[in-house]
C-alpha cells in the first residue's frame, strides 16, 4: 500500500530571485530605454545638441565669462524636460490605453512599485541632461580665453527641470488619466513662464525652473547674488515631492513615502522661501564699492610702464589688453607714441545681472576704462576708446571731439586691424562704412562726421606704413583742436571730402 503525502498548497504570492525591487529595476531599465528612444525625446536632445553647438563661442565671442556660461545651459533643457513630461505620461498610461491594466495584477510588482520604475526612467532623463550639460560648460571652460567660474548650483538647474517635469507627468497619469492631460499641462506651463518671466524683478520669477535675465551684463562671480543653491533646492524639493505623492496616488502606504513627502515638501519651502529673501546688505556695499570706487578691490598689473588694473578673475586678460594699447601707440606720433596710461577695468553691479547701466567716461588724465567682455566687437571698441583718451588726454574730452581729430582717432582704432574696414564697420553702431554714425566704445560714443568717415575711407585704401608715416611727420597739426577733416585730408594726401562736416549737438 502506497502511502499519499500531503503537499502544502502554494499560496498565489510568488517569489522571485532578487525580490520585487530587482523587477523594480529590470523595468525601470526597460522603460528607460523606451524613453530616451521615443521620437519627442531624441528630437529634443537632437535640437538642444544643435542649438549648443551652434551657438557655441557666439554669445562670448569666444572669451567666455564662466559666471555667464553657467546660466547659459539652463535654457535647452526645458525643451528636454517638456519631451520627458509628455512621454513618461504617455509610458504610465499605456496599460491603460492598451487595456492591459487586468493582467498586471498576476505579477510580482504593485502599482506603486511600476510607478516607481517610470520615476527611476525618468531620474535617467535628468541624468543624461546633467551629462549634455557638463559637455557644454566643459567646452566653453576649456577655450583658451575663458576666465571666471562657474557654479555648480546654477549648472543644476537644467537636470532638475528635467526630472521635475518628468515626475510631474509622472504624477498627471496617476491624477488624470486620460492622454490630453500632459499636452495640456504642457501648453499651461509654456503660459506660466511666458507671464512670469516677464517679471524681471519679481520675486515669483524664482517659482519658475529656470530664471533667465534680460541683459548681458557680465559681473565678477562674488558679486552676481543669484540665489542659485536655494532654488536648486527648491527644484529638488519639488521634484521629489511630485514624484512620491505619485507614488501614495499609485497605493504606496508605506511610512517611508508619507515622511518622504513631509520631507520633500519642507526643502521646497524652504528653498523658495530663502530665494526670495532679496540681496543681502553685504552684498549691495561689496557692489557699490566695485561699481564706485573699484580701485579698492582691484589689482594692477604693469606693462612697458602703462597700468592694468582688473577685478580678480580677469588676470588672464591683461595681456590681450596690453596688445591692443601697444598696437594703436605703434601708429601714434609724438609723445602719445610713449604715453603710459591707466587701463582701469570698470562695471556698474549696482542693479546686479539685470541692470545695464552706462559707463561715465572718466575725467583723469590718461585712464582708459575696459569693460568686463572680450572679444568681437569689444575689441575694436576698446581700441578706440584707447585712442581717444591718447589724443584727448582723458575719456570726457575724448567723447567731445567734434572736428578732424576723429579722423586720427579712427586711424589708430583701426589701422592696426588686419582687415581695417571691418574693424571700422564692428566698432559703429549701424555696423556701416559710409555716412556719419555713433563710434561705439566701453563708456559714452564719439561722433564721426560724413566728411572724417570719407577721408578714413581713402587712408584705409592706402598702404599702412604710408599712412603712418605721414601720421607721425604731422602728429602736432592732426591732433589740434578745430582742425578740420579737409585739413586733415591735406595733410594726410588724401582728396578733400565733399561730405557735411558737422557734428551732432
Amino acid at each position: 500500500m502506497t502511502a499519499v503525502v500531503d503537499k502544502p498548497v502554494a499560496s498565489g504570492e510568488r517569489t522571485e530571485p532578487g525580490g520585487p525591487w530587482a523587477a523594480v529595476i529590470a523595468l525601470a531599465l526597460v522603460e528607460t530605454r523606451l524613453l530616451l528612444t521615443r521620437l519627442p525625446v531624441m528630437i529634443a536632445f537632437v535640437v538642444y545638441g544643435g542649438w549648443t553647438v551652434w551657438r557655441s563661442g557666439k554669445d562670448w565671442d569666444g572669451h567666455p565669462a564662466l559666471q555667464d556660461v553657467d546660466r547659459a545651459t539652463q535654457g535647452a533643457p526645458m525643451l528636454v524636460g517638456l519631451a520627458v513630461l509628455l512621454c513618461v505620461n504617455h509610458a504610465a498610461l499605456r496599460s491603460r490605453r492598451h487595456g492591459t491594466e487586468h493582467h498586471f495584477a498576476v505579477l510580482v510588482l504593485q502599482p506603486w512599485r511600476r510607478t516607481v520604475a517610470h520615476a527611476l526612467s525618468a531620474v535617467a532623463a535628468a541624468l543624461t541632461t546633467g551629462a549634455c550639460v557638463a559637455a557644454q560648460f566643459g567646452r566653453e571652460a576649456l577655450r583658451p580665453g575663458a576666465i571666471g567660474r562657474g557654479s555648480v548650483s546654477e549648472l543644476l538647474a537644467g537636470p532638475l527641470t528635467v526630472l521635475l517635469f518628468g515626475l510631474v507627468g509622472l504624477l498627471m497619469a496617476g491624477l488624470v488619466r486620460s492622454a490630453l492631460a500632459a499636452p495640456l499641462l504642457i501648453v499651461f506651463l509654456l503660459f506660466v513662464f511666458l507671464f512670469l518671466s516677464g517679471m524681471r524683478d519679481d520675486w515669483s520669477r524664482w517659482l519658475l525652473p529656470v530664471v533667465a535675465e534680460a541683459t548681458s551684463t557680465t559681473l565678477p562671480s562674488d558679486l552676481i547674488g543669484r540665489p542659485a543653491a536655494w532654488h536648486a533646492l527648491y527644484l529638488a524639493g519639488l521634484a521629489l515631492c511630485a514624484g512620491l505623492v505619485a507614488v501614495l496616488v499609485a497605493g504606496g502606504r508605506k511610512p517611508v513615502v508619507v515622511a518622504g513627502v513631509a520631507g520633500t515638501l519642507a526643502m521646497t519651502l524652504v528653498g523658495g522661501v530663502a530665494q526670495a529673501r532679496g540681496d543681502s546688505p553685504e552684498l549691495v556695499r561689496a557692489r557699490e564699492r566695485a561699481s564706485a570706487t573699484p580701485e579698492q578691490v582691484q589689482s594692477c598689473v604693469r606693462r612697458d610702464g602703462s597700468a592694468y588694473c582688473v577685478f580678480p578673475e580677469w588676470g588672464p586678460r591683461v595681456g590681450d589688453w596690453a596688445g591692443v594699447v601697444d598696437r594703436v601707440r605703434s601708429l601714434a606720433g609724438g609723445g602719445a607714441r610713449e604715453q603710459k596710461i591707466v587701463v582701469r577695468q570698470r562695471v556698474d553691479a549696482r542693479h546686479g545681472v539685470s541692470g545695464d547701466s552706462a559707463l561715465t567716461p572718466l575725467e583723469r588724465p590718461y585712464e582708459v576704462t575696459v569693460g568686463t567682455r572680450w572679444g568681437g566687437n569689444r575689441v575694436p571698441e576698446f581700441s578706440a576708446a584707447v585712442a581717444g583718451v591718447l589724443i584727448a588726454g582723458d575719456e570726457k574730452a575724448a567723447t567731445s571731439i567734434c572736428d578732424g581729430r576723429m579722423v586720427t582717432v579712427m586711424w589708430l582704432a583701426v589701422g592696426w586691424e588686419s582687415d581695417q574696414v571691418a574693424a571700422l564697420r564692428r566698432v559703429r553702431l549701424d555696423d556701416s562704412d559710409t555716412g556719419s554714425a555713433l563710434v561705439l566704445q566701453p563708456t559714452n560714443g564719439m561722433y564721426m562726421t560724413d566728411a572724417q568717415t570719407e577721408v578714413l575711407r581713402a587712408l584705409l585704401d592706402r598702404p599702412r606704413g604710408e599712412v603712418t608715416a605721414r601720421v607721425k611727420d604731422h602728429w602736432a597739426e592732426l591732433t589740434a583742436p578745430k582742425v578740420t577733416a579737409a585739413r586733415a585730408a591735406q595733410l594726410l594726401g588724401v582728396a578733400a571730402p565733399e561730405g557735411d562736416d558737422k557734428c551732432l549737438d
